[in-house]
């Protein structure tokens, strides 16, 4: 049976990690993959009788490819799998739940053609207890949703459950917008490492007021009604 909410001791400090650029994951956020390429299905495939945990980490495009592939940014999130389907064609369709971020220490050997670690995670204890967090905006959630929606006029999202993402607290949406936002990786990855939830709420409102050239008066996309 998984364990749902594991402590700090729960956890392990050694998993398969899947480079990924662009992928953001974090504590509580929730990632979807297709799985098609063969050591990663193979990696799905022994995951999910050990625990279930993968860790996401983008590849560092400043690093140059090693032995076991492209050089990879040092701080990840583990993830745990929480739902599994696969297709008739062989694909596994996926979900990744956040749970903790992590340094990694050292790769390991790798194992059926997919990379390994080892991996710090005391660092990150409070991600454990954070994702269930109210008021950690440094800026008013008004400010916040202004923000969110000058942003989503000048990207053309029309399309939006604006319901859902009023009706969550504060760290499901501030990561549920920094994980669905098409950031940089470099933007996506400052996201991932600022220090607490209120260092990536600040980061984020920047991002989002910097891209979508607000002068202050909220933008005019869609109203939250």
């Amino acid at each position: 049976m998984p364990i749902l909410k594991p402590t700090l001791e729960q956890l392990p400090d050694m998993f398969p990690v899947f480079p990924l650029g662009g992928a953001l994951l974090l504590p509580g956020g929730h990632l979807p993959l297709n799985i098609f390429e063969p050591r990663y299905l193979a990696m799905i495939e022994d995951c999910m009788g050990e625990g279930r945990c993968v860790g996401m980490v983008q590849p560092d495009r400043r690093l140059p490819e090693g032995a076991h592939g492209p050089g990879l940014y040092r701080v990840g999130c583990l993830g745990r799998v929480t739902s599994f389907a696969e297709t008739d064609d062989g694909r596994y369709l996926i979900t990744l739940t956040g749970v903790i971020r992590f340094t990694i220490v050292e790769e390991l050997e790798m194992r059926r053609g997919y990379r390994r670690v080892q991996a710090g995670l005391s660092g990150f204890a409070a991600d454990l207890r954070e994702a269930d967090g109210e008021g950690g905006l440094p800026m008013s959630r008004e400010e916040m949703v202004a923000a969110m929606r000058g942003y989503f006029a000048a990207m053309g999202i029309s399309e939006a459950n604006w319901r859902a993402l009023l009706s969550v607290n504060d760290a499901a949406l501030v990561n549920a917008l920094a994980m669905a936002c098409p950031f940089t990786n470099e933007e996506k990855q400052a996201l991932l490492e600022a220090r607490d939830l209120g260092a990536r709420a600040a980061a984020l409102y920047a991002l989002l007021r910097i891209d979508s050239f607000d002068d202050g008066s909220g933008g005019n996309g869609p109203r939250l009604s």
